[in-house]
């Protein structure tokens, strides 16, 4: 049975979910605000907020753990040197996620997800 085994799939199988949740988690990291839909964002913010808290320890394990989940080297070194040591004495809750207007296209709620 399935009982409370719900999770949002985004309308993806598993490999381009993951793709689409790291390009996103890269892209927050870069830029520390992005805008993309409600669903998506509401996604991602546990994925993100897993990584900065991995990264407040900075070790080579972490480093590797993280590139196993990242693509890029540059966003790594982004979470190791700058965000890690930046929510060092938060418990959690690095991001926000802020609300939009529905986009004109197709009517789907927006949101902004930046960093506190």
């Amino acid at each position: 049975m399935r009982h409370q085994k719900k999770k949002n799939t985004l309308d993806r199988s598993r490999a381009p979910r993951k793709a689409l949740l790291t390009n996103l988690a890269e892209s927050l990291v870069l830029h520390e605000k992005i805008k993309t839909t409600t669903t998506k964002a509401r996604v991602l913010r546990p994925f993100v907020e897993k990584l900065v808290t991995r990264a407040k320890k900075s070790d080579l394990a972490t480093r590797r753990l993280l590139l196993k989940q990242l693509f890029s080297e540059n966003i790594v070194k982004k979470l190791l040197e700058v965000l890690g040591p930046r929510y060092k004495n938060r418990a959690g809750g690095y991001t926000r996620i802020i609300k939009l207007d529905k986009r004109s296209g197709d009517a789907a709620e927006e949101a902004i997800i930046e960093f506190v």
